[in-house]
């Protein structure tokens, strides 16, 4: 399946498809997130934080692929940079290139679920 990523590199993509493994073990995009470390490990109760669980778990390798990911998105893609330009103005700059790595992670699972090309409209609107 070819790699059809704005602001991706070959081995950048391929670096995905390898830490990945099968992508059947995941049941939806929000069980990938987790594993490629970009979603917080909090324990939110009635609005307060209660702790912090398994902040470790996951592939920690995948994690920094999807960081570099939205790294050069930010750099060569105009939707992913205009997201970023959005989410930049309301907090810090390693905050928003780790909810653009979570919004690349969630466009990955379905790319490798459904081999389609990654489309760009349903990521970031």
């Amino acid at each position: 399946m070819p790699c059809h990523r704005s602001g991706h590199r070959p081995n950048a993509c391929h670096r995905h498809r390898v830490e990945t493994g099968a992508i059947g073990r995941f049941a939806s995009a929000g069980n990938f997130a987790p594993y490629a470390r970009c979603v917080d490990s909090q324990r939110i109760s009635n609005g307060k934080k209660k702790g912090e669980g398994n902040a470790k778990n996951g592939n920690p390798y995948l994690s920094w692929a999807f960081i570099e990911a939205a790294n050069f998105a930010t750099r060569f893609g105009a939707e992913a940079r205009q997201f970023y330009d959005r989410k930049k103005a309301w907090t810090n700059s390693v905050i928003t290139h780790k909810a653009l790595a979570h919004k690349l992670a969630r466009a990955c699972f379905h790319m490798l679920k459904e081999r389609k090309p990654l489309d760009v409209t349903r990521c970031f609107t």
